[in-house]
Formats: structure tokens, sequence, C-alpha cells
């Protein structure tokens, strides 16, 4: 009994391990994807867009994608208002969704 125990709880543990890197992969392709945007949006294109792109990657570990664009965009003097960086935040989640899913299954 013990063993069909632990055998769950080692499932239930992959499991959500599994499903965090799922997490993790989304989010880091939507940042991608979200970069590219705004690196459209200030007029960047080739591999100043890419840098750009790991830019905001990388912002989500120091204090967030949103900040780190509303900031750019306010300095380049973009007059986009927040929801309309949210709203492309929430449509590139759901295609980032569909990529990192669509590749798992592959």
């Amino acid at each position: 009994m013990s063993d069909a125990f632990e055998e769950r709880k080692k499932k239930f543990e992959e499991k959500w391990a599994h499903d965090e890197a799922l997490r993790f992969k989304i989010a880091a392709r939507r940042n991608k994807l979200l970069g590219l945007w705004a690196a459209g949006e200030l007029g960047l294109s080739g591999e100043a867009a890419e840098e750009y792109a790991k830019s905001v990657v990388g912002a989500d570990f120091k204090g967030g994608t949103f900040a780190k664009i509303r900031a750019d965009f306010d300095a380049a003097g973009l007059a986009h208002p927040d929801h309309l960086i949210h709203r492309e935040m929430e449509e590139l989640l759901v295609k980032a969704a569909d990529q990192i899913l669509h590749e798992h299954k592959s």
C-alpha cells in the first residue's frame, strides 16, 4: 500500500514539474513575441528587434515585461495606452500557448 501511495505521489510531482515547465516555456515565448511586437512599434527591425525581444524576455525576471515596454514606449514618445499593451500581452499569451502545445505534441 505504501508503494502505491509513493508511486501516485511521484506521478503527481512529475506532472506538476511538467506543467510548470510548460508554463515557463509559454511565458518566455509570449515575452519574445511581445518583444518583437514592441520592437516593431518602436521602429526596430532585424537584429535590433531580436535583441530588444531578448531584453523583454529578461525583463520578466527583473520587474516585469509590462513595466519595461511601458517605460520604453514612454521614452520613445509612443502614446500607446496601457490597455493596448495588456491586450497584446493577452493575445500573445494565447498564441504562445498554441505554439508551445503544438510543438510539445509533435
